[in-house]
């Protein structure tokens, strides 16, 4: 499968439980740090949570 890199963009501060929950599910914990995944359903949708707290790109 391709991978997606995903960085977070913006602050989990101020923001509800499960969104928080989250990005850690992403392994996401702090402002400018990347991990990399493999597409999956389940990966996208976590995305597709926080979108306006990441930005992706292809790997």
């Amino acid at each position: 499968m391709a991978k997606i890199r995903v960085k977070q963009v913006k602050s989990s501060i101020k923001r509800p439980q499960d969104q928080k929950r989250t990005l850690q599910a992403l392994g996401l914990r702090g402002i400018g740090q990347q991990v990399e995944h493999e597409q999956t359903p389940s990966i996208l949708g976590m995305i597709s949570k926080v979108k306006h707290l990441v930005s992706t790109e292809e790997a």
